[in-house]
């Protein structure tokens, strides 16, 4: 198991995209999944915006920190060679900043066992369903391609799943 954790806000959300980034496919091995926890979490003092004319989003800090907060994905048990891959996905747009995230959870187990339940898992915390637990330190990408290229509104994970995941996952690479 490896000793990254990521704080994921965008199209690596989806399991299955995180997967196609860091093993080059969508079905990874069991073992390769088994190495991997997902947890539904959220980041404070931070807003998500859709890239203008991409589907996919970018946090930047914000001003009045208390008031805002984005509903991610905290990924945990990556390994160096998950982060190079991650990092060359993220591109120059993006630069990883180390921050606090609060794990959520509905259940009282609080654990994530497959794609349906983290995806039941963060509706709840949409919902405001789910209770917060742990604070834990994570790396996410920031955007820092500048304001302006983001439009006001926030960017949608359920538009994202309906709409452009399949798309996503069977893309080449250069596509992205």
């Amino acid at each position: 198991m490896g000793d990254y954790t990521l704080f994921c806000y965008g199209t690596l959300m989806a399991p299955q995209m995180l997967h196609r980034v860091i093993h080059g496919t969508t079905t990874p091995q069991p073992w390769q999944k088994d190495l991997i926890r997902f947890q539904p979490a959220r980041l404070y003092g931070y807003r998500r915006h859709r890239v203008q004319g991409a589907e996919y989003p970018g946090i930047f800090a914000e001003s009045s920190p208390s008031e805002t907060a984005v509903l991610g994905v905290l990924v945990s048990g990556l390994t160096e060679g998950d982060m190079y891959r991650l990092d060359r996905y993220e591109g120059s747009e993006y630069v990883k900043e180390s921050v606090k995230v609060r794990t959520l959870h509905s259940k009282a187990h609080g654990k994530v066992t497959s794609e349906d339940e983290l995806f039941k898992e963060l509706n709840a915390a949409e919902s405001g369903a789910a209770r917060e637990g742990d604070e834990v330190l994570a790396t996410t990408y920031v955007w820092v391609a500048g304001k302006e290229c983001l439009e006001e509104a926030e960017w949608d994970f359920e538009r994202f799943k309906r709409d452009r995941l399949a798309w996503w996952v069977g893309a080449h690479e250069s596509e992205w």
